[in-house]
């Protein structure tokens, strides 16, 4: 980092405002008037600081509709500015010991009323209210059939549904993710793990009735054939299900992983399923990550038409 880079960090951390400020958005993100609210601080300044600190890279925003949350930008920060923090937060400075308690009592006083978090809910945490729950909760209104989860690995994703499937066969073709698979589903006498290629599946044509592919194409050699693999094993009425990221340039983050492709958009991968045969339901981009590189992740559903 060269010097003028130094002052400048200094500089924006020299200001008691804007160490507050860095302090309290470093765990999460938070509206201006919830700063306003926990510093005393006025708008107009909170704005100001915070514009200050978003145009040198030390703050994001996100926008919600006509609301912008704040949060520190923890992996851009220099690590001088780390450091500063780092020393300021693990201090007993009665200033931050307030805002923290502030934010604490604002937290409670929400927790208290459910119209202060309307429209904003998925941001906020209750006890017990975990993106997990909410997943087997969504599972356990399955009524599944016979089900073929295509790259499987060991078995996570398909633990949350396991149960309401009438048989599950995991396939992957990593021996040891599928050994962990077997060994999680050792109790489940309607779940089979199988070491399979994709590209070329073990079973006869309409063995199942729904196929999952989670984040697995983009690891395929040959994805357009792998799709008709999965279409050819389908039964007549089945569905396939498929999740993969979208289309990025962030092949230096996902490379190491094993990713073979840089995604697929929407577009790309409606034409894939279609070119099967498949009567594609939707396909669009289901969620964004809020870290960069803000990976967005597309779901793509298609359907087997009855004969």
């Amino acid at each position: 980092m060269h010097l003028s880079r130094y002052v400048e960090t200094l500089s924006l951390l020299g200001d008691e405002s804007r160490l507050r400020l860095c302090a309290l958005l470093h765990e999460r993100e938070l509206r201006v008037t919830d700063l306003v609210r926990v510093t005393g601080i006025s708008q107009s300044g909170v704005s100001t600081h915070l514009g200050r600190l978003r145009e040198a890279g030390f703050v994001r925003d996100r926008r919600t509709g006509p609301q912008a949350f704040y949060a520190l930008a923890v992996d851009a920060l220099p690590a001088t500015a780390m450091a500063v923090l780092a020393e300021a937060m693990s201090s007993a400075d009665p200033t931050l010991e307030g805002d923290k308690t502030r934010l604490l009592e604002l937290d409670a006083e929400r927790r208290g009323s459910l119209a202060e978090v309307a429209g904003d809910m998925e941001r906020r945490y209750s006890p017990g209210r975990t993106w997990q729950s909410l997943t087997f909760g969504l599972a356990a209104l399955l009524r599944l059939g016979d089900v073929l989860d295509v790259g499987s690995g060991d078995g996570a994703a398909a633990d949350s549904f396991a149960t309401y499937c009438r048989s599950l066969v995991c396939i992957d073709t990593n021996p040891k993710m599928i050994d962990a698979a077997a060994a999680r589903f050792a109790k489940h006498p309607h779940v089979r793990t199988r070491l399979a290629d994709v590209h070329d599946l073990p079973f006869r044509a309409s063995s199942f009735d729904s196929v999952i592919v989670y984040h697995t194409l983009t690891y395929a050699e040959r994805p357009a054939r792998a799709l008709e693999e999965c279409a050819r094993v389908l039964r007549p009425g089945g569905r396939i299900v498929v999740l993969c990221l979208d289309r990025h340039r962030h092949q230096e983050v996902t490379a190491p992983y094993g990713e073979l492709h840089p995604g697929f958009s929407p577009r790309a991968l409606r034409l894939l399923l279609a070119r099967t045969g498949l009567d594609v339901v939707a396909s669009r981009v289901a969620c964004r990550e809020a870290k960069k590189p803000h990976f967005q992740v597309v779901l793509a559903i298609a359907d087997k038409t009855k004969h």
